[in-house]
Order: structure tokens, then C-alpha cells, then sequence
């Protein structure tokens, strides 16, 4: 099993594989969940933050003379952006390196460090609110993979900064291995939410240490912050079912896809937990629903070519990245790997043309998000097409042309 999380941009593996989460794509299955406010009150009985004293965006003193000495009151806001960056990743500052072990603090990143994601952002949202920059969390979702046994892999979401300079300007801040995220898949989540999903980083942690009542401890405290929190919740159903308590186990992954209908992942644990129960119909029913969730998601085509490019089988290959681009017109990934396919094949037409798709598409939409392209940009929002702006069309040769025409 596959613990959904924001630890890092790294799969952490405990029991099983499990289905990765694509985008907003539903899973369409009925699950046999009748609510029990006596197991809900005995997993969500907390009245008050267990760590208040705990603050991830707090300032030390040192951070603050830093950021007064580099940053005067003249710098405009670009400025301000860039001197921060200058502080984060410069080599006469802190030169902050990735490290996925240990969710931090804003205080110690800046003591370490080093940093996974979440507490990179945690020290440059502080940073940044201090110096008088707009400043806010945003997820964006990573696109899921699959392995070569056909086992299903899970990546967690990835989480970044962004702020704005005015109504039609603003930037996105990150920190970011070499890792594909799914294009327009951001979201701006407020601090509370991040905070949440600072505890369950923590109970993932614990976890893996094989720590379970510290990870349960953790896991009620997300909980108590975001109740919506569904990664939490199939967490702590992984937590409970290592405890042996399969009651709330179950419990607990139904909440998570009742509370998220997109995510896979529970339902994937809990075709394990059914057909480790000796519920084999009601196992192969949800087995169905994540088949099919499958064939309608088109990062797993693009994965599956993937898989068949790195066995040299290019028609295969071919086959899969079309498919993903049917079901994702705007994704530029999927036109890249099919231009490779082209490109081997020997057919340099297509291949150009397809290439060029990829190249317009990012062009043309600002949002796509190219990760460990930058660790900074700045986006006007005047230059932004959509897929139904005029004059953005791509086509994929052999199949209708997709997207708008003047």
C-alpha cells in the first residue's frame, strides 16, 4: 500500500501497490459505506490543536536580520522575488538542497539546510509575507506512474508557492526535482490546510518507522485541521490496518473516497483489504472500477507507453501516447514522448509536427507548469490562452483536430 502524501516527490512503499490519483478524473464505483458516528468519534475526538505550540512558518531572529539586510524598502516586487531566491538557493546564502527524509520547519530549513518541498515552502511563504510579498500554498498534482510488472505506483502531490504583484501579474515559487506534474492541476490551499498537511507528513513518517501510535497521533491532528483532509484519512486507515484494527481500517478508506471521489488510492486499498478479508466479489468489484478508471486517465496511457518505449516496442508506444493525447489534448508531455516515438520510427515529418504541438502548447498557455524549469516565474495573466482561445490549435495527425479556430 501506497501512502498518498506530501513527504516528498519520492514512492514510499508499505504493503502494496496502489493507484495513483489523475487529476479530477471520478472513480465511478458504489461503495457499501454506512457513516458510524460511534467509530467517527472514536477516531476524530480531538477539541484543540495537540501541537499549538508547534508553528512550521515561524521566524527565528536570524532569518529576519537576514532578510533586513539583503531586502531594503525601495526593492519593488520583482526585486523582492528575486533577492529572496538569492537567499534560498544562492551559494553565498543558504543554498538550500533537496532532501525528502524530514518534513521541517521554516526555523529548521534554515538550519538544515535542506528541505523536501513542503518545508522549503514553509521558510519562503514566511519569508516572503515578512518582506511585504502576497504569498500562498499551492498544490499541484504529480503525474502518477506505473511499473513494469503492471503493478500501480503512487506520487504524491507536489506543493509550490504563489503570490500576486496585481490583478493581471503574479509568480509561482518552487523547489523541484526533475518530476512530471500533471498541466493545470494547481490549487491554492490556505494555511491551516497546509499546516494539516504538514501533521500528516509527520504521521507518514512515522509510519514508515513503524512508529503507529505516534503516526495515528499525527494523522488526528491533520485530521482536526482539515476533516476534509482525504490523504489523511486513507493514512490513518493505513495506520489502523498495520494495528490490526481493520474495523476502522475500512472505515477509514471509505471516508477518504467519500470525501474525494478521485482518489484511487483508497479504493485501491481497500480491494486489498477485501480480498485479504475472504470478500472476493466486493474486492473484483472495485478491481473493475479502478480498471476502468484507468482506461479513462491519460497519464496511465502515458505511462503504459513509457513502459513499452523502454522495451524498444515503438508501435506500442506509439499506440499509448496517442491514446493519452485523445483523453488530454493541452498536456505537452504526451506530444514530446509521441515526437520520440516519431523521430525512432523514422517518420520526421510527424515527428516535427508533433514536436511543434508540444512547443505551441506551452507557448500558448502560461500555466503549464514545465517543473525544474525555473525555480521562478512570473505569469501575466493578458498572455494566458486556454484551449478555447482562438488561434490555439493542435492536431494530432490521423485523428479530427482538437481546440479552437478563429
Amino acid at each position: 500500500m501506497y501512502v498518498n502524501h506530501f513527504h516528498s516527490l519520492r514512492l514510499i512503499l508499505l504493503m502494496f501497490c496502489a493507484i495513483g490519483l489523475a487529476g479530477c478524473v471520478a472513480i465511478d464505483v458504489e461503495l457499501e459505506f454506512a457513516e458510524s458516528p460511534n467509530i467517527y468519534s472514536q477516531i476524530i475526538h480531538q477539541t484543540s490543536d495537540r501541537y499549538s505550540d508547534v508553528e512550521p512558518l515561524q521566524l527565528s531572529p536570524e532569518i529576519l536580520s537576514m532578510l533586513d539586510a539583503y531586502i531594503g524598502p525601495r526593492d519593488n516586487g520583482e526585486e523582492r522575488l528575486d533577492k529572496l531566491q538569492d537567499i534560498l538557493y544562492g551559494e553565498e546564502f543558504l543554498n538550500i538542497q533537496y532532501a525528502d527524509d524530514t518534513t521541517h520547519t521554516a526555523v529548521e530549513v534554515f538550519a538544515a539546510k535542506q528541505g523536501n518541498c513542503l518545508s522549503v515552502m514553509n521558510l519562503y511563504v514566511a519569508m516572503a509575507r515578512y518582506v511585504g510579498l502576497d504569498a500562498n500554498f499551492q498544490t499541484v498534482a504529480v503525474q502518477p506512474a506505473w511499473d513494469i510488472r503492471g503493478g500501480l505506483l503512487v506520487l504524491s502531490q507536489h506543493i509550490n508557492a504563489t503570490g500576486r504583484f496585481n490583478v493581471r501579474r503574479r509568480y509561482v515559487v518552487d523547489f523541484t526535482p526533475e518530476i512530471g506534474l500533471q498541466k493545470l492541476t494547481a490549487s491554492i490551499i490556505d494555511d491551516q490546510e497546509a499546516r494539516a498537511l504538514y501533521f500528516n507528513n509527520l504521521g507518514v513518517e512515522a509510519l514508515i518507522k513503524h512508529d503507529f501510535n505516534q503516526a495515528l497521533i499525527y494523522f488526528k491532528n491533520a485530521l482536526f485541521l482539515d476533516i476534509e483532509l482525504s490523504i489523511a484519512w486513507n493514512n490513518i486507515g493505513a495506520t489502523y490496518n498495520r494495528l490490526g484494527n481493520r474495523e476502522f481500517s475500512e472505515y477509514s478508506y471509505q471516508v477518504a473516497f467519500q470525501k474525494d471521489n478521485t482518489n484511487a488510492t483508497a479504493i485501491n486499498n481497500l480491494t486489498k483489504f477485501y480480498y485479504d478479508s475472504g470478500k472476493v466479489e466486493l474486492a473484483r468489484k472495485y478491481e473493475q472500477a479502478t480498471k476502468q478508471f484507468n482506461n479513462r486517465n491519460p497519464y496511465f496511457h502515458f505511462a503504459r507507453g513509457n513502459l513499452a518505449y523502454n522495451r524498444n516496442n515503438l508501435n506500442a508506444a506509439r499506440i499509448s501516447y496517442r491514446k493519452a493525447i485523445r483523453l488530454d489534448s493541452l498536456e505537452p508531455d504526451f506530444y514530446s514522448a509521441l515526437a520520440q516515438v516519431y523521430s525512432e520510427l523514422g517518420d520526421v515529418a510527424r515527428a516535427k509536427r508533433t514536436a511543434e504541438s508540444a512547443k505551441k502548447i506551452i507557448a500558448q498557455n502560461a500555466d503549464i507548469y514545465q517543473p525544474s524549469s525555473q525555480k521562478v516565474r512570473i505569469i501575466d495573466s493578458g498572455t494566458i490562452l486556454r484551449s478555447s482561445s482562438p488561434g490555439l490549435s493542435i492536431i494530432l495527425d490521423g485523428s479530427r483536430g482538437v481546440g479552437s479556430r478563429c
